[in-house]
């Protein structure tokens, strides 16, 4: 995950150096789409042999040298790692899917890759394929899973020298990019023909040569044309900060929601793609033992309504320990989440953006002639809605008691919820036409 907070403006224009044929998703896409549309929250899952330092994901780009810090591996043992525990806490919160770090910048893969021993089965006293389990596990739980896959490496020398990692050791000398790409798609076919089902590719990393002075050719059209043919149903998805580009399934917002850049990483424009914002559960996407700053399940819930909001979906973070466990206050969230979707979850699952921009009291989503105003910070008992739909009704969907309103001339209509709620969402339902 990338982690520098500023705008990524040099990069803004540049588009990978040989043009893509028009891209025309195939029925098996489309329908992966419209489910991962629908499912509207997921988790993000980043773990690897990093957790052990208990800095973050990044803590190889802090000056250490790759072989140094590869001798994590030999002490990588994380007996309490349960699939089934994950895969339940996470079904339990609601979520609908997890996106989970195969290989990250490090270069250290989760899986019993043939591409490389630098692994977590070959590498490690622990031996076992955890992809392997949580794609088991998923399949019987139902819970579609999904392949986070860095595009950079930082102890690779045939990985050519972006503008991270330049502190590991590597040898430019040695930069060989056919090489590498090939690495790379070999190890993407491992994971798309022997893991099941997969949900998604979520790639990270092209910013990492977004400075060239010559637009860097990545090669992705090609690339996503292997994921494709090896899956016609696996959705495509790029971390790259920009408009996507073709051959992309879903766009993907960093630390924002669509349409806010507060982060500095998502300035791009909104397409029609589904789209997915990332976001943290506490500070950092790895596991960092000194950030227990937590947002608590109140600031979850009107992150997750935003999101579905602007017709997107929240993918979740969390970091779990060396010792394979999530932290306790994740699954306390978790529970949390949980509790909220299993009473309020049809205004959020299978739902479409509302019908007018977020506003200071909060959003709206639609689901066919439903319209569920999201209250997340009302200043004062009556609400304007500006909806251009004729309004027949309007309930609390808690209690299901009517809502006085107000039609207006020029459009929309006022609330009057006789009170200021003090939830952490007020939904009203109305009904119109």
């Amino acid at each position: 995950m990338h982690i520098l907070n500023k705008v990524l403006l040099a990069g803004a224009m540049l588009m990978p150096a040989a043009a893509a044929a028009e891209y025309i998703p195939t029925p098996e896409i489309l329908e992966s789409r419209q489910e991962f549309e629908d499912a509207r929250f997921g988790v993000f899952i980043h773990w690897g042999i990093y957790s052990m330092f208990g800095q973050g994901e990044w803590y190889l780009n802090y000056g250490l040298d790759r072989d140094e810090y590869a001798k994590a591996a030999s002490g990588f043992y994380p007996g309490s790692f349960d699939a089934k525990a994950w895969v339940s806490a996470i079904k339990d919160a609601g979520a609908k899917y997890i996106c989970i770090t195969s290989r990250h910048h490090d270069g250290f893969s989760m899986w019993d890759t043939a591409q490389s021993d630098y692994n977590i089965v070959d590498a490690t006293p622990f031996g076992r394929d955890v992809l392997k389990e949580l794609a088991d596990e998923c399949e019987k739980q139902g819970i579609r899973l999904h392949f986070y896959y860095s595009h950079i490496d930082w102890t690779r020398d045939d990985y050519p020298m972006g503008r991270t990692g330049t502190t590991t050791g590597k040898d430019p000398e040695k930069a060989d990019w056919p090489h590498y790409y090939d690495f790379m798609n070999a190890q993407l076919k491992e994971l798309l023909t022997g893991y099941g089902k997969v949900g998604a590719i979520w790639f990270d990393g092209w910013w990492d040569r977004d400075e060239d002075a010559t637009p860097f050719d990545w090669q992705l059209d090609q690339q996503y044309e292997l994921i494709h043919s090896l899956q016609p149903g696996c959705l495509v998805g790029n971390n790259h900060h920009q408009t996507p580009f073709e051959g992309e399934d879903i766009q993907i917002f960093e630390r924002d929601l669509p349409g806010e850049n507060k982060a500095g990483l998502s300035g791009q424009d909104i397409s029609r793609l589904p789209l997915e914002t990332c976001e943290t559960m506490n500070g950092m996407w790895g596991y960092k033992v000194k950030d227990q700053n937590y947002k608590d399940v109140p600031t979850l819930i009107r992150l997750l309504a935003g999101a579905a909001g602007k017709g997107a979906n929240l993918l979740l973070n969390v970091g779990p320990q060396p010792n394979g466990e999530i932290p306790a206050a994740a699954l306390d969230r978790f529970k949390g989440l949980g509790e909220w979707l299993g009473k309020y979850g049809e205004t959020i699952y299978g739902t479409k953006a509302g019908d007018f921009p977020a506003q200071s009291w909060g959003t709206s989503t639609r689901r066919g002639d439903k319209l569920y105003v999201h209250i997340l910070s009302a200043e004062a008992p009556v609400i304007y809605v500006p909806t251009d739909r004729k309004v027949v009704s309007a309930v609390a969907f808690d209690d299901r008691k009517p809502v006085k309103f107000v039609r207006h001339q020029n459009g929309g209509v006022s609330l009057n919820l006789d009170s200021i709620p003090d939830t952490a969402d007020y939904i009203v339902e109305l009904t119109t036409k």
